[in-house]
């Protein structure tokens, strides 16, 4: 049972549920005429948004007071299908960042104004599995809401999901996104070779290098204190810990960050794997 602790719109109410927590209440009409500590039928509730982080669901309460219902709604609704098709959680933040970013492009899409996408290229190559769900995303605004966004805000789409698997700012992921495309091609110049994009060391060194990404931007680091294996990677696989000091030095110059000697090691043994060298 639910009780109403705040009503915030017509269809969306505040609410307290059994384990104390305030929860926010999702349904057409749900609030409508209704007010603080009135029951809320069970059948009126279409959706539960059990926000634990305050900030956040302080945020989500704003945004539903201006966001049409059925646009939160389709949203709530990619992202449930984006953790399952995943198999993960993913950060909250998730539904602020995701139903804001595509309520906005369907708002522009009436007013024929339409972003293109930068990074589109790269978000297929190395977040395949997320630009699928953000092709599925605009297949389903398409089939809920009769608007055909176009192939660019699915991609807009796959870096907000990557963004809630790392959890890091949308401008931290584009910031990554851009590392990963300089590495890679700092990987092929080096090298001299065109990376096999199917294989699974390449996917391996794509992940790697996202949550790399992800520590940068977050200032942390990967320590260890192995010095005799660190020794070891270094003198069996010379070449490719030459490849991986070009790749620190840009890094410090762009992101004014030093690897340490772990994260050159984990670095060099992706590089070994993903140029196939036999040096």
């Amino acid at each position: 049972m639910y009780r109403i602790a705040r009503v915030i719109g017509n269809n969306f109410v505040c609410s307290v549920g059994e384990d104390g927590q305030e929860v926010i209440l999702r349904g057409l009409g749900i609030g409508f005429r209704r007010k603080k500590g009135d029951i809320v039928p069970p059948a009126a509730i279409e959706k539960v948004y059990a926000l634990r982080d305050e900030h956040t669901k302080s945020k989500l309460m704003e945004l539903v007071k201006d966001v049409p219902t059925e646009h939160v709604a389709v949203c709530t609704e990619i992202i449930e299908y984006a953790q399952q098709h995943l198999g993960k959680k993913l950060s909250e933040n998730i539904y602020i960042t995701l139903t804001d970013h595509i309520s906005f492009a369907i708002e522009r899409k009436a007013k024929g104004l339409e972003y293109k996408n930068g990074l589109l290229w790269e978000i297929k190559n190395f977040y395949p599995n997320e630009f699928s769900i953000g092709q599925h995303a605009i297949e389903m605004v398409h089939e809920r809401l009769g608007i055909q966004l176009s192939e660019d805000e699915a991609g807009f789409a796959a870096l907000h999901i990557v963004n809630a698997e790392l959890d890091t700012d949308m401008s931290d992921m584009v910031k990554i996104t851009e590392m990963i495309q300089v590495i890679l091609k700092t990987v092929r110049n080096y090298y001299g070779i065109t990376l096999n994009e199917n294989s699974l060391d390449y996917g391996r060194f794509i992940t790697h290098l996202k949550f790399l990404g992800q520590r940068i931007a977050r200032r942390e680091t990967m320590e260890g204190d192995d010095e005799q294996f660190q020794r070891m990677i270094r003198d069996r696989y010379p070449r490719d810990y030459v490849c991986a000091q070009r790749i620190r030095t840009y890094l410090k110059k762009q992101f004014h960050c030093d690897l340490s000697e772990e994260e050159m090691v984990f670095l060099t043994v992706h590089l070994r794997r993903v140029s196939g060298s036999k040096e």
